[in-house]
Parts: structure tokens; C-alpha cells; sequence
């Protein structure tokens, strides 16, 4: 086998490896998003969800934690929270191009990690 052959067989092995991790990334919340449109939108949808359920579970927690009067003020501000989020990221969603749908999952991800993270702070503290 030539040198050519040879390098030609470890690029498409190495290609077909990163093509693999890219694809698995939407299991991992600390991997990135790469790959093309498709596969980035696909894992920070799936990484969203991910993120949106422990918000819930944390949210759930937070009521059950709260007085009655807290409880109340927090149920008000998700639903602020929630009409917050979707209003700024269709502020990307507007936008032009493929990289506006990358802008609006990102968007949706990054948002819903925060508060995500902060609902789970807030039930470790009472």
C-alpha cells in the first residue's frame, strides 16, 4: 500500500469517527453541537429537553418546598419566564439564513439551562 492509500484510509476512518461522536452528542449535556444544521438543531433539541425536564423536576420541588405565599409568586414567575424566553428567542428565530435556527435552539438551550440551574439552587437552599 502507498503512502496516499494509506493516508486516504486513516481520513475516511477519522472522518466516520468524528461523524460518529457528533451524532452521540445529543446524550451528553457537556458535549458540543457540531456537524451540519441539521445535526446541531437536532442536539440542542435534544439537549433542551434534557435541560427542560430537570427544570420541571426543580420547579416541582421548588412548590413543594415554598410557603403558600411563595408558591404563588413562583407558579407567576415560570409563566413570566416562560413567555420571556420563547419572546427572546424568536427574536433569533426572525432572523435570516441557516444560522438563525442555530441561534434560536442555542437560544432555547442556554435559557433553559439557567434556569434550570437556578431552580435546582433555589430548592437546595430552603
Amino acid at each position: 500500500m502507498n503512502y496516499f492509500t494509506a493516508l486516504a484510509a486513516v481520513l475516511v476512518i477519522a472522518t466516520g469517527t468524528v461523524s460518529a461522536a457528533r451524532a452521540g452528542d445529543q446524550g451528553d449535556p457537556e458535549q458540543g453541537c457540531d456537524g451540519s444544521t441539521y445535526e446541531m438543531v437536532d442536539c440542542f433539541k435534544a439537549k433542551t429537553a434534557q435541560w427542560d425536564k430537570r427544570m420541571n423536576a426543580a420547579y416541582q420541588g421548588a412548590l413543594k418546598l415554598a410557603q403558600s405565599k411563595q408558591r404563588e409568586q413562583l407558579r407567576a414567575a415560570q409563566r413570566l419566564w416562560v413567555q420571556y424566553r420563547d419572546a427572546n428567542c424568536l427574536y433569533w428565530d426572525l432572523g435570516e439564513g441557516t444560522i438563525a435556527r442555530i441561534q434560536t435552539v442555542d437560544c432555547m438551550y442556554r435559557l433553559t439551562r439557567t434556569r434550570a440551574e437556578e431552580l435546582e439552587g433555589a430548592a437546595e437552599t430552603h
